[in-house]
C-alpha cells in the first residue's frame, strides 16, 4: 500500500499537489518543488504531456521524485501511445516502485505545441483502467499471464461541475467499475456540484479529490468560463480578483478558502498552481 492509498484508507483529509514535469532535462527545480511540499503533501500528481506540450515524460519525472522521497501519482493519458507502449509504461512504473496511477484520455494533440503529431487514443480513460486491472491480476490485455504481475492504486478524473451531471456520473460508474478507486476532479468553484458528486458517490469504494485551481488572474478566469467546457469561474470570484490590488494573492486566497471548506465534503484535494507550485505550501498552511 502506497502512503497516498493508506492516507486515504485512514481515512485523513489528503492533499496531492500536480507537478509539471520541464521541458528539457533539467529535473532539479521539480525535486526542490516537491521537497518543500513533503510536509503538507501525500502525494504528487505528474503531469503526462499535459496540454499536448511534450515535457519530460510523467515517469521518468515520478521516478525523480520518488527517488527524493515524496509519493507518486503516475499520469498516463492514452493520446500519445497504443495498448502495447501503455501497458508496458505500467509495468515500468511498477518495477520502478510507483504505486499509484491516474488514468486520462487526454487533450487533442492540435491543443499543444505539436500539433501535426499523429493522435494514438488506442484506448481512452476506462480502457486503461481496465488494463491496469488486468495488470493487477498478472495477465496483459490479450489474455496472455504475466511473469510478475502489478498492485497499482488507480484512478481517474471527474467533472462535478459539467451539466448534464448525468453524463459526468455514466463516466463515474464506468470507471469505478474498471477499477478506479479515487478520483481527482476537474477545478471545482461549486461546494453544490461537488456536494451532489459527493453525496451520489457515497457507498461506491472510491476517494474523491476536489479540484483546486489557482486562479492568477482575471483574465485567466474569464478565459476559464470562455474556453474550458465544464468549468466555471463564478461572476463574484472574478470580480473579486478584478478589484485586488495584487490578484495573484487574491487568487491564493480563493483556493485557500476552498480548500478550508472542502475539508467538510470531500476526502481531500488536488492542489493545481498553474506553474506556481512556488505558492503551494502558502495556499495549503492551516488558517
Amino acid at each position: 500500500m502506497t502512503n497516498f492509498e493508506k492516507s486515504l484508507a485512514d481515512g485523513r483529509f489528503t492533499v496531492t499537489v500536480e507537478l509539471s514535469p520541464p521541458k528539457g532535462t533539467a529535473v532539479a527545480a521539480l525535486v526542490e518543488s516537491a521537497r518543500s511540499l513533503f510536509p503538507h503533501v501525500a502525494a504528487f500528481n505528474l503531469t503526462d504531456n499535459q496540454s499536448a506540450v511534450m515535457r519530460l515524460s510523467s515517469l521518468g519525472a515520478a521516478k525523480c521524485v520518488l527517488d527524493a522521497g515524496g509519493d507518486v501519482i503516475f499520469q498516463v493519458t492514452g493520446r500519445d501511445r497504443n495498448r502495447l507502449a501503455l501497458q508496458s509504461d505500467l509495468l515500468a512504473a511498477s518495477v520502478l516502485g510507483i504505486g499509484n496511477v491516474l488514468a486520462l484520455t487526454g487533450d487533442h494533440v492540435t491543443c499543444g505545441d505539436h500539433p501535426g503529431a499523429k493522435p494514438v487514443f488506442d484506448l481512452d480513460s476506462v480502457h486503461i483502467l481496465e488494463a491496469i486491472r488486468e495488470l493487477n491480476g498478472g495477465r496483459d490485455l490479450a489474455g496472455n499471464a504475466l511473469d510478475g504481475s502489478t498492485s497499482l492504486f488507480a484512478g481517474a478524473a471527474v467533472a462535478p461541475d459539467y451539466e448534464p451531471f448525468d453524463l459526468q456520473w455514466m463516466k463515474f460508474e464506468k470507471k469505478v467499475a474498471s477499477g478506479a478507486r479515487f478520483f481527482q476532479t476537474q477545478a471545482s468553484f461549486s461546494p453544490k456540484a461537488l456536494e451532489r458528486l459527493v453525496r451520489r458517490a457515497d457507498g461506491y469504494p472510491a476517494a474523491i479529490l476536489a479540484g483546486v485551481l489557482l486562479l492568477k488572474s482575471p483574465a485567466m478566469a474569464s478565459y476559464i468560463n470562455r474556453r474550458v467546457p465544464g468549468l466555471n469561474v463564478p461572476k463574484e470570484i472574478v470580480e473579486r480578483l478584478a478589484s485586488a490590488d495584487d490578484p495573484l494573492r487574491e487568487g491564493m486566497a480563493v483556493a485557500s478558502e476552498q480548500i478550508a471548506r472542502y475539508r467538510g465534503i470531500c476526502h481531500g484535494v488536488h492542489l493545481m498552481t498553474a506553474g506556481r507550485e512556488d505558492l503551494a505550501a502558502e495556499i495549503l498552511a492551516p488558517r
